[in-house]
């Protein structure tokens, strides 16, 4: 969802604009993935070079704060940010028609543009740092934005001043985001110290041990589409459910309703029965029978 951090200030619905786009947190089994923007007037582009902004890797966390807090007080620069929290990123990974991660990023950097046009961002420049092949990227870009120069390029953030205060945005707002992190689950003994949240990390990996369940299997602050997750599911307990939601060609040819496996979505983890059971809907959870509950779609 994206989220606005201001409306956008008055020169930039009058002066030709440039913007810096770039993300943080791609990588991590844990939290958010964050893209962020940062734009401004054309004629202010070499103050921006003044202003210290360099890629947020190589700057600690005191700094990133210092440089995030001064651009939010620059009446001369907008920002906007796009928080995927995972428990998104893991279901458009899992979907039936799966959409991966490359996918994931270009729309939300194409939405954190269209947010700023939707604002009335004078938009004439855009420069973004690259996910997948440069050029088919930008390709993609000016076809969905004609009349936007678009500037698609590795290392965007170390080499655009724009893009490297857009890389700031994003991991602060990441940072901030995983340290406030509150549990949806009730479970006790749940912590925080995750470590960097990166799979390889010895902290992270102790952390997903103490966090998984053999039937609800880990908190939402986990993508559980990552292919780190599958090895702790190998003792998980397999769970069947009724499909409340049917697919089109079903649907058109009036199937009943289907009990399915998590293993038959794609948690391979489990062990894998290959046939779905069709039902008539009778096989629902004894719980749901006998309250005579049912599936409501539409209300009176």
């Amino acid at each position: 969802m994206a989220v606005v951090a201001a409306a956008a200030l008055e020169w930039a619905t009058k002066e030709p604009c440039l913007m810096g786009i770039d993300e943080a947190g791609r990588g991590p089994v844990l939290g958010p993935m964050v893209y962020g923007c940062m734009y401004c007037a054309c004629s202010y582009q070499d103050t921006l070079a003044t202003l210290s902004f360099a890629d947020s890797k190589t700057l600690k966390e005191e700094q990133r704060e210092e440089l995030f807090e001064s651009l939010k007080t620059n009446n001369s620069i907008g920002w906007e940010v796009d928080v995927i929290c995972p428990k998104v990123l893991s279901a458009k990974m899992l979907k039936r028609t799966k959409i991966n991660l490359n996918e994931i990023s270009h729309n939300s950097a194409m939405g954190l543009v269209k947010k700023a046009i939707d604002m009335g961002v004078l938009l004439t420049e855009v420069y973004v740092d690259t996910v997948g092949d440069p050029e088919k990227y930008r390709v993609k870009l000016a076809e969905k934005f004609p009349g936007i120069k678009f500037v698609v390029a590795k290392k965007a953030d170390s080499l655009y001043p724009v893009v490297s205060g857009a890389s700031i945005v994003a991991k602060v707002t990441r940072d901030r985001a995983v340290r406030n992190w509150a549990f949806d689950e009730t479970a006790q003994n749940m912590h925080m110290n995750t470590g960097s949240g990166y799979p390889g990390d010895p902290n992270t990996i102790q952390w997903l041990k103490d966090h998984k369940h053999p039937v609800f299997g880990f908190p939402t602050l986990v993508r559980f589409s990552w292919g780190t997750c599958t090895p702790y599911f190998k003792n998980g307990v397999e769970v069947t459910w009724e499909s409340d939601e049917l697919d089109e060609d079903e649907a058109s040819n009036g199937s009943a309703k289907r009990q399915v496996k998590l293993s038959s979505l794609g948690f391979t983890g489990f062990k894998r029965k290959s046939e779905e059971i069709e039902s008539s809907g009778k096989a629902r959870c004894r719980f749901f029978q006998a309250r005579k509950l049912e599936l409501v779609r539409k209300f009176q």
